[in-house]
């Protein structure tokens, strides 16, 4: 598994690392029953706290993706979030193209960014 955090990410670290898990299993690079990392590992390799993994892994847990044992790691549990409905997934990709049309981009260039994204991620 590999995944980055960045220092001048707006984004708090724990969110980036729920983030980069979710593409992961989304791609595809992580299927269900893959065990993770273990906490001290990724806190380690990323060189953040302790904690902040141990909350990421809480709130990926708490969404239905992975399941954490204590002593023996997290297994990823779900390739689909629980719970969502089409009116909440539509939310969060309002707010991404409120963000995207915020920032200057022209329609054409945010179809092309979203085309991009998608294809990436749909290649695992």
């Amino acid at each position: 598994m590999y995944i980055t955090v960045d220092e001048r990410d707006q984004r708090p670290l724990y969110g980036q690392i729920v983030d980069e898990i979710k593409a992961l299993i989304a791609r595809g690079e992580l299927r269900e029953g893959s065990t993770l990392p273990p906490v001290r590992q990724v806190s380690s390799d990323l060189g953040v706290n302790l904690n902040t993994v141990a909350f990421a892994y809480r709130k990926l847990q708490a969404e239905g993706l992975i399941r954490v044992k204590h002593g023996s790691g997290a297994i990823v549990t779900a390739r689909t979030l629980p719970d969502r409905t089409e009116d909440q997934i539509r939310l969060q990709l309002r707010m991404a193209l409120t963000e995207c049309v915020l920032a200057g981009l022209k329609p054409a260039e945010v179809r092309e960014m979203v085309n991009e994204e998608l294809a990436q991620m749909l290649r695992g």
